[in-house]
């Protein structure tokens, strides 16, 4: 999808900043709001004085900067192997809340899984996003937190499972108070996830039987 995201980012950052991007921070496993901040320092905008105030503009600018690509959102990006059932037959599971952690602003978080047919499975108003200024382990807390104000019971953190793919989100789920369940279908590789520290790993999620196995394992359910 970077194809498509880069000339989105820097639509979304003149809109914003005032000024070209031109010079695009590392990108891969980080926040929207790390990245947009990094930018502003990069391109010479005072991220002390504007940086707080441009973010909220931002993430709505460059969701609708994404919003007039969607086309090309499908065109470019990838459907994992097994993204579809997994979620299928997680949602068909008693008592289960789906959502998503990502370093995507909420409206840009549901422009790529809906490119994908997989926004209906996911409850977004419960989710934790990369615009909000909270490191990754803290933000689960409060997604776990949203979730259990909106359904009224207590999500703990024994019946809690983030699916992810980087040793970083690895360490995320171990603060946040979460099972981990790593997928090597992203950069680290099984051995690598398993180093980190996670507590099951999976090479892919085309085996969904195994996926949902595991899943089970995790909560005791």
């Amino acid at each position: 999808m970077a194809r498509v995201a880069r000339p989105a980012y820097a639509e979304a950052f003149e809109a914003v900043a005032g000024r070209p991007l031109v010079r695009l921070p590392q990108m891969a496993g980080r926040s929207e709001s790390e990245i947009f901040f990094d930018a502003l320092a990069f391109n010479g905008v005072d991220v002390r004085a504007d940086g707080e105030q441009l973010l909220e503009p931002f993430s709505a600018a460059l969701a609708q900067a994404l919003a007039a690509r969607r086309d090309d959102l499908a065109a470019s990006g990838q459907l994992l192997p097994g993204a579809t059932q997994a979620l299928a037959a997680a949602a068909k599971l008693d008592d289960t809340v789906q959502s998503v952690l990502t370093g995507n602003s909420k409206p840009t978080a549901l422009l790529k899984l809906r490119a994908f047919g997989l926004d209906g499975f996911v409850d977004f108003d419960i989710g934790g996003y990369g615009s909000e200024a909270y490191p990754k382990g803290t933000l689960l807390r409060v997604a776990r937190q949203r979730a259990s104000q909106a359904r009224g019971v207590t999500f703990g953190e024994d019946v809690t499972v983030y699916v992810a793919d980087s040793p970083r989100d690895v360490d995320a789920a171990r603060i946040g108070g979460a099972r981990s369940l790593a997928v090597a279908s992203g950069r680290a590789s099984a051995a690598e996830l398993r180093e980190a520290g996670a507590d099951a790993v999976l090479p892919d999620l085309a085996d969904t039987a195994a996926f949902i196995a595991q899943v089970i394992r995790l909560t005791g359910a």
